[in-house]
């Protein structure tokens, strides 16, 4: 039953993300990403409590795509890592043929977060979606 569920949620997430989402059409995703990726380059552990509410704020919009209130989520609920959930997902997402290259990036290092960034992800989230 929860692999059906994880399934139905991964189609969700796909759907919304590639419905909605255009990098050159849509600022407030780009800002969400943004924001995002600002989150997991900071990440010690988990997030802050003040980014825990600017992830809940993203999460909670229901003007940005769905994929994107998703991954907002994953990175929300780290702590020291993602979830399996959280990586499943993030996994799905980066074999998505029409994900853009930054999203599957972002998707990566959300999945293989272990308590910090590394520096070279420091760098890729410094460079994705600016």
């Amino acid at each position: 039953m929860q692999m059906m569920s994880v399934k139905n949620l991964v189609v969700i997430f796909l759907l919304g993300l590639f419905c909605q989402f255009s990098l050159a059409q849509n600022q407030a995703a780009v800002g969400a990403l943004q924001e995002i990726s600002r989150i997991v380059a900071s990440i010690n552990h988990f997030p802050s409590d003040a980014d825990k509410n600017a992830l809940e704020n993203i999460a909670s919009n229901d003007n940005l795509p769905q994929g994107i209130r998703m991954i907002a989520g994953a990175v929300m609920s780290i702590n020291h890592s993602a979830s399996s959930e959280s990586k499943q997902m993030m996994a799905q997402l980066q074999q998505a043929a029409r994900a853009p290259d930054q999203v599957k990036s972002l998707a990566k290092i959300i999945a293989n977060f272990n308590h910090m960034p590394s520096d070279e992800d420091k760098e890729t989230l410094s460079q994705l979606f600016f």
